[in-house]
């Protein structure tokens, strides 16, 4: 069996529904920056995603309801995200008994406090293997399923061929991720690599909303952008194979 084919196996086994590998050196000053030069060492990334439960999305409308902020941040969040990270390890694993470096990168992690960031962005490995596009929200949007995913990464060197291209983004006109933002985070501004994400993205306005939250006896849940995205809502959301 080849090694794409064992990482295959696995992500399948695991209940993964994307899997692609990147070429990172095609954003190695992007990555660099955001996660020094250790990070931007790996060649390849293997990119993997999990589809969120589209009923417990769609409830995001009434998130002041307990019950529904719970739900959400139970199965579309703490539940997902523990599957991402068994399964990047589970790769990793199988990475390195082929003798092969590799680092799983933590599927949620804040490794920069000022910048508000984690030391990789896991939406740009999956744009790279070609899963989808970086919309307006600064989500990866994926053809079949919009932003009603979650994603992880494991950084390798193995001699992987990529999977795929970066994908031409597809948002067109569409403004709901921004209009609908209850702090207006988001400019409207196209992705681009090479431009700060602080063009496209005021983080620190999330925050406060959720700092809000919180102090008002509420529970941190949002989500309004990925609610609201029509490549999300509009499609049957059966997403698409590891493959």
């Amino acid at each position: 069996m080849g090694l794409l084919d064992e990482l295959r196996e696995i992500a399948d086994r695991q209940g993964v529904d994307y899997l692609g590998i990147a070429d990172t050196t095609l954003a190695a000053e992007a990555i660099r920056e955001q996660g020094g030069e250790s990070v931007a060492a790996f060649p390849r990334a293997v990119s993997i995603g999990i589809l969120l439960p589209c009923d417990v999305v769609d409830q995001l409308p009434r998130r002041s309801d307990p019950a529904v902020a719970i739900n959400y941040l139970h199965h579309a969040y703490d539940v997902i995200n523990t599957r991402l990270d068994l399964s990047t390890s589970l790769l990793a694993g199988a990475l390195q008994r082929r003798g092969h470096r590799s680092l799983p990168i933590p599927a949620k992690e804040h490794h920069d406090e000022e910048r508000l960031c984690a030391m990789f962005s896991h939406k740009l490995a999956a744009h790279l293997a070609g899963l989808g596009w970086i919309g307006k929200s600064c989500l990866l949007v994926t053809p079949e399923a919009g932003p009603r995913v979650r994603w992880s990464t494991v950084l390798t060197h193995a001699p992987l061929d990529p999977t795929g291209e970066p994908m031409d983004e597809r948002c067109g006109k569409c403004r709901e991720c921004v209009d609908i933002c209850p702090v207006g985070a988001f400019t409207g501004r196209p992705f681009d690599e090479g431009e700060p994400r602080e063009l496209r993205y005021e983080a620190r306005a999330c925050r406060r909303y959720f700092e809000e939250m919180r102090e008002a006896g509420g529970l941190e849940v949002c989500g309004l952008c990925l609610y609201v995205c029509p490549f999300g809502r509009n499609r049957t959301n059966t997403g698409s194979p590891a493959s």
